[in-house]
């Protein structure tokens, strides 16, 4: 089986190489193509306006000077065009991508982009504590987790053009209660935090920053889950019909 390897946190990010340590459990035939710096909250953005450079820095080891989603471009239109992987794996990311955090992550486009190529594609986030510990996350549950949360998905019956998002919780693998299919869930908008600055010359700059909001999770979503010590596994798809809206466009426009 051959398999992609990239992220959003950049080339020599400690959860790539948890990645590859997990990866290597099921093959030995692994590429990794990543952004060179950090793209976190990137989203789904392509350069369109300037360059994308390639860097190597090993045997199947490269690097972009662009998004997780050029990444992916790159490593499927050029580095790996005449043999395409199986499966791309995209994270171990450095906190979590739950909810609506689908929608800013790079870690999730870059499996998006996968989908969108018809390739299997999953998303590896490990979830940490309230307050960020910077490099030292621990990618215990993850490490120890990764392999038996992939290995069953390998060979089950996929719906076209969908990948899975997977989340770690900021737990010791010991504890961690098990692993649950659930339903992507929703917090409440208002997260939003701004750090505003001034900088040398007095000029005011700002940080953006997303705090955190009292929410209730719904039942049987990835927000109850993982709160309850759970590895949590939802499947996403890149149709964004909302279907029961057609109906009523069809009264409006009747």
């Amino acid at each position: 089986m051959r398999i992609l390897l990239t992220n959003d946190d950049g080339v020599h990010a400690r959860g790539l190489e948890v990645l590859e340590r997990i990866a290597r459990t099921l093959s030995d035939d692994i590429t990794i193509v990543a952004p060179l710096e950090e793209q976190s909250g990137k989203g789904r953005s392509l350069s369109l306006t300037e360059p994308v450079r390639l860097r190597k820095f090993g045997e199947r080891r490269f690097a972009v000077t662009g998004t997780p989603t050029d990444a992916v471009m790159m490593a499927l239109a050029q580095i790996m065009k005449d043999a395409k992987p199986d499966l791309v794996l995209s994270g171990v990311n450095r906190g979590a991508n739950l909810a609506e955090d689908v929608s800013y992550s790079g870690t999730v486009s870059a499996a998006m982009e996968g989908a969108l190529a018809g390739i299997r594609s999953i998303a590896l986030s490990q979830r940490y504590a309230d307050l960020a510990p910077g490099e030292r996350v621990s990618f215990d549950a993850a490490e120890q987790w990764g392999e038996r949360v992939l290995r069953p998905l390998l060979d089950a019956d996929w719906a076209p053009r969908t990948l899975m998002n997977i989340n770690f919780p900021p737990i010791p693998a010991s504890e961690v209660a098990g692993i649950k299919p659930v339903n992507q869930g929703l917090r409440d908008y208002g997260r939003l935090k701004l750090d505003k600055r001034t900088d040398p010359r007095g000029f005011d700059y700002y940080w953006f920053g997303l705090g955190r909001v009292p929410y209730t999770p719904l039942a049987d979503t990835d927000l109850e889950a993982i709160e309850q010590g759970y590895i949590t596994v939802t499947p996403l798809h890149l149709d964004l019909t909302h279907r029961e809206s057609l109906d009523m466009l069809a009264r409006v426009y009747g």
